[in-house]
């Protein structure tokens, strides 16, 4: 969230920021107009004590001295009827603004390109060579029910659309998928593990900005304050709310796997095929809790964390910088990791690696303090998916399918199978 005074000083560069995400105005004019009323209704309530206090003092002395105070009196009941609305007023307006506030998309950094779309997004780098086949490559919602591993059929009687049945095989190498992130964040990476509640109150969906903007993607449970997690950086980074960390734990750096629920709203029609969009689905996050002056460079290791699950498992990828219009709600800065999908011909995101800079500290109370000193700050918050695990699945069946329709398993994930080396029916 940006703080008021921070709109009502650099009102020019919020603009800018919502021009450069394709926002127009959005109601900062109206909202800066509501700001001169509420400071206009403060001066006066500040007038008009004072003048009812002046005035006590001489309704003191006129009553005192025997006179006539009556006139008075009823001008200072005036005066406080006067007062009392317009201190109502001000609370009203003030509200008005703690509310619109919480609308205001973060500021995109000054390094994040200018643009309309992801069309703009800008390519940092790519690994890997997508792989070449002597065949057609098959796409994972044809690969996965061919090796009966992937159900949707059942899914959807379980269901409904945009869910999955894993088995055998299948569920199997998702967990291990899982369990391979875990270890490399935790023994490789420095990564402290956590397991959060996945479900959550609404305090801490504002502290990490999806409400109150983003309620119509979320699951709610129906009749209480909860709501299904939409992925670990809720919990995770709610985890210290309304704390003041000590500098010397700076950087706190921890993942967490859980199940992710969606509600994809206004994507119907869109990547309906196979487990791209799903309702529910695995992820591995990465969440960081840095120092203002470390956040970029606590970027870029982030986002190279969330690389090395795909070099591991030898899957091509290339990592795009998104533009301001494609740039999330929270987000300062955002990398993208992309998988290559041989079903699709193409890239598609299976991790985005964001520095939210003190935009979610300041929404959940998170601050930091030197050694010695009184004064606290914000810290700044990352995070990313290390990585999506259900995306993460079908680039492997994807680039290791082999002709006669089995996939060849990564040595890296062999010892979480068993040792099996490649996905055959009825195994």
């Amino acid at each position: 969230m940006l703080e008021l005074a921070y709109v009502r000083e650099h009102l020019e560069r919020v603009k800018k920021s919502f021009h450069d995400r394709g926002l127009g105005g959005a109601g900062l004019d109206e909202f800066m107009a509501r700001d001169q009323e509420r400071r206009d209704a403060i001066t006066q309530v500040e007038t008009l004590k004072a003048e009812r206090n002046r005035a006590s003092g001489e309704i003191g002395r006129l009553k005192k001295e025997g006179q006539d105070a009556s006139a008075l009196m009823a001008q200072m009941k005036e005066t406080s009827a006067r007062i009392k609305q317009l201190d109502k007023r001000a609370a009203e307006l003030d509200q008005e603004m703690k509310d619109f506030l919480l609308t205001v998309p973060n500021l995109p950094h000054q390094s994040v390109p200018v643009g309309r779309s992801a069309a703009d997004n800008a390519e940092v780098r790519r690994w890997g060579e997508p792989p070449k086949f002597d065949f057609e490559p098959k796409a994972h919602w044809d690969l996965g029910p061919a090796l009966g591993i992937l159900d949707f059929e059942r899914a959807s009687k379980i269901a409904g659309a945009r869910f999955v049945l894993y088995s055998g095989l299948g569920a199997r190498l998702e967990r291990a998928l899982a369990n391979f992130m875990l270890d490399l964040h935790t023994r490789k990476h420095g990564y402290t593990e956590v397991l959060p509640p996945f479900i959550v109150n609404s305090t801490s969906l504002v502290g990490t900005a999806q409400l109150p903007k983003f309620a119509a993607d979320l699951f709610k449970l129906e009749g209480t304050d909860y709501w299904l997690i939409p992925t670990a950086e809720v919990p995770v980074t709610n985890m210290f709310r309304d704390e003041t960390l000590d500098a010397d734990q700076l950087p706190l750096k921890l993942v967490a796997w859980t199940p992710c629920f969606r509600s994809e709203a206004g994507s119907y029609g869109k990547e309906t095929r196979g487990i791209v969009r799903q309702h529910q689905f695995q992820k591995v996050e990465l969440v960081k809790f840095v120092r203002p002056e470390q956040s970029y460079e606590e970027l870029e290791s982030l986002t190279r964390e969330a690389e090395t699950v795909l070099q591991q498992l030898g899957l091509p990828y290339r990592v795009v910088a998104l533009s301001t219009g494609d740039l999330g709600f929270a987000a300062a800065k955002t990398y993208d990791l992309e998988v290559w999908l041989p079903g699709e011909n193409g890239y598609k995101e299976i991790s985005s690696c964001s520095n939210f800079e003190g935009f979610q500290a300041r929404r959940a109370g998170i601050r930091y303090r030197l050694p010695g000193k009184k004064k606290s700050d914000y810290v700044h918050t990352l995070n990313g998916s290390g990585l999506a695990i259900g995306r993460t699945w079908m680039a492997l069946v994807e680039n290791y399918q082999q002709a006669d329709g089995t996939v060849v398993v990564p040595e890296v994930l062999r010892p979480y199978l068993d040792g099996i080396e490649r996905l055959e029916r009825n195994r």
